[in-house]
């Protein structure tokens, strides 16, 4: 084995080398270790920020102040800050930690706090960042609390507070654009317990005004007593034109407490203004609110039923909110924040109002369930669909379904036309005729002179039953269904509300055809349906009844076009027709003002016969007039040419008078 070895100079120098190595490890290794220690409480620093930081923005997101903050009287600040956020409410509010961040040696810093507020379910949160100031404490951190942590743009010596925007309800609109539910002025009946703060008083008072306005005392007078001090307890509202406030009015002086709140509500021109149809509107009910999901509380205006609660939604508009800063000295107000509300959009319908009124007022005094449907063929357009009093709120224009008697002889008419006949072809009108061991007769007041052989033209415009049934052997099974079909009877309704048109099944049987070919059997049809044969006749092709326009919210697709009647058979029909006016049933509607009228009357037997034999029957009239087709029903009547026929001349005078 070899050793190397060097003395003198050469040695001292590799000495002095490794030495400097020596130093310079040493060195190296004390620094590492103090930026690893630097590096160990930096980050120490740092998860003790970020977990004060946690415990803040959890704090804020429950209402309260940050724990460790530097205030002097903890409860007052709190009590402080409960005021600023008082005007919040409920609403949901999240607060995260965005960011962290140290200086001046992470003695000092700041964290950066994320805000969502739900303001509204249906819309995008407030969200904004604010900035709390941190101080380290020894090992513990203290935010520097002021008002603007709350909120972007908050100063201190202010609240906060978030402020629904209401939009504008839309009207509906009727033919022509016209207004028809819209915003009007009525008077609202009451009492106002800060005029009366003593409850016995109170609810002497509500007694009072619960006599003069005919409601149920009781329930009135536990509604007041109930009511806060400063709250107006609403007994009815009337319409500023209606004569029944300026007496209530009157007579409530001497009532402590009673008073007139104006107001404005949606309204139709009158209260019973297609009402089965329109609806109503007024305060969201408990079940309204929670169906809503959010989108309606309390206090809202919304509809009750009819269009007003079906097309709701678009009608009301959409609210938006404000988030307004109030001086807590002034009430002075700044407002942070706003998402303007969305107008409802408005309903077009297609009823006019002037025929509207007319079919309402024509039917005014009859005392059964009754109704007017009037469509103008040339749009189908449905211009009135009124229901009588003794409809009792149900829309027996749209959705009774009847047997339609003699009117349908329209239809079975065109069925024979389709069959060869011509309205000069003569056939047998006898007094009765007897069909399967069935005997059947005309109307008791049929005229004699116009039995025998007559035309087909003659048979339609006296109504005579046995013409029609006596002919019933040159029908196919599917004839009178497809001539129903023809004239749109038979149609899938898209009139934009809940409707039927008609029902007409192929007979099975000769009594059945013979029964059908006069309305009765298993026929049925509605006004709205009857209406739509006569504006399909007019038209001379089928019409699809129209009340909710399509071009509105939601509104029924265009219905498909169907085949129309021939030239020949057009103005054959037309002929037949206006004869019921000119030598028929109908004589009385000659003279009424304006373009000639056509007409066709019905009577339909229904329910069980009495001790004598006979039945009830239905009252119905179609009428066409120019670019207008009529239907009128009253579900008890002697005959259509006498009960249904005076309503259907009322209606076409009145229309006369205001168009």
């Amino acid at each position: 084995m070899n050793f190397l070895r060097r003395d003198g100079p050469a040695r001292e120098q590799g000495l002095s080398r490794v030495a400097a190595l020596l130093v310079a490890a040493l060195v190296l290794t004390a620094i590492g270790g103090g930026i690893w220690w630097w590096q160990g409480r930096q980050q120490a620093a740092v998860r003790a920020a970020s977990a004060y930081a946690a415990s803040a923005a959890a704090a804020l997101e429950r209402g309260e102040l940050p724990p460790g903050v530097d205030v002097e009287d903890r409860a007052a600040a709190q009590e402080a800050l409960d005021r600023v956020l008082g005007g919040m409410g409920d609403l949901e509010h999240r607060v995260e930690v965005s960011e962290v961040v140290l200086e001046d040696g992470e003695s000092s810093g700041r964290v950066v706090l994320t805000h969502a507020w739900r303001i509204q379910q249906d819309k995008d949160p407030w969200t904004y960042e604010t900035t709390l100031p941190v101080e380290r404490r020894g090992e513990d951190w203290q935010g520097l609390w002021s008002t603007p942590v709350v909120a972007d743009g908050l100063e201190t010596g202010e609240r906060i507070r978030a402020v629904r925007l209401d939009p504008e309800r839309a009207d509906v609109l009727g033919d022509g654009d016209a207004p028809l539910v819209a915003m009007r002025e009525v008077g609202r009946i009451g009492i106002d317990r800060s005029e009366v703060p003593d409850a016995a008083e109170a609810v002497r008072s509500a007694e009072q005004l619960a006599a003069l306005v005919d409601i149920d005392a009781d329930a009135y007078a536990a509604r007041v007593e109930g009511a806060g001090a400063q709250a107006f307890v609403e007994a009815i509202t009337y319409r500023v034109q209606a004569p029944e406030l300026l007496v209530v009015e009157d007579e409530m002086t001497d009532i402590p407490g009673a008073r007139v709140v104006g107001a404005e509500l949606p309204l139709a021109p009158t209260s019973s203004f297609a009402r089965p149809i329109l609806g109503a509107s007024g305060q969201a009910t408990a079940e309204i609110i929670e169906k809503s999901e959010g989108r309606v509380r309390a206090g809202d205006l919304v509809g009750l039923s009819g269009l007003q609660a079906t097309y709701d939604e678009s009608l009301a508009g959409t609210p938006g909110y404000a988030i307004e800063a109030v001086d807590l000295d002034t009430e002075e107000v700044r407002r942070l924040r706003e998402v303007a509300a969305t107008d409802g959009t408005p309903l077009r319908t297609t009823l006019g109002e002037a025929h509207q009124s007319a079919a309402e007022a024509a039917l005014e005094d009859v005392e059964p369930a009754s109704a007017v449907v009037a469509i103008r063929p040339s749009d189908g357009h449905v211009l009135a669909a009124a229901s009588g009093p003794g409809s009792k709120g149900y829309s027996t224009a749209t959705l009774g379904q009847y047997a339609p008697g003699s009117t349908f002889k329209s239809v079975s008419a065109l069925a024979l036309l389709r069959a060869g006949l011509t309205e000069r072809s003569v056939v047998d009108c006898p007094p009765t005729t007897v069909v399967d061991g069935r005997t059947f007769k005309n109307f008791d007041d049929y005229p004699p002179e116009r039995l025998g052989r007559i035309s087909l033209r003659t048979v339609v415009a006296n109504s005579c039953n046995t013409g029609l049934m006596e002919q019933r052997g040159r029908l196919e099974a599917a004839s009178l269904p497809d001539a129903a079909a023809a004239l749109g009877l038979t149609a899938e309704p898209r009139l934009g509300v809940p409707a039927a048109l008609g029902s007409v099944p192929a007979p099975g049987s000769d009594v059945e055809t013979a029964a059908s070919m006069i309305g009765q059997g298993k026929v049925l049809a509605t006004p709205l349906g009857m209406a739509t044969v006569a504006a399909s006749l007019q038209r001379g092709a089928p019409v699809a009844p129209l009340l909710v326009r399509p071009d509105g919210p939601d509104g029924p697709p265009a219905a498909a076009p169907s085949p129309s009647l021939t030239e020949a058979e057009h103005t054959q029909m037309l002929d037949m027709l206006r004869a019921v006016v000119t030598e028929g049933g109908a004589r009385f509607l000659a003279d009424v003002p304006g373009e000639p009228v056509l007409a066709k009357t019905g009577t339909a037997e229904f329910g069980e016969a009495s001790d004598d034999g006979s039945l009830e029957t239905h009252a119905w009239m179609i009428g066409i007039q120019g670019d207008l087709a009529v239907a009128v029903f009253v579900e008890r009547g002697s005959g259509g040419s006498s009960v249904a026929g005076p309503v259907l001349r009322d209606f076409l005078v009145r229309v006369a008078d205001t168009t």
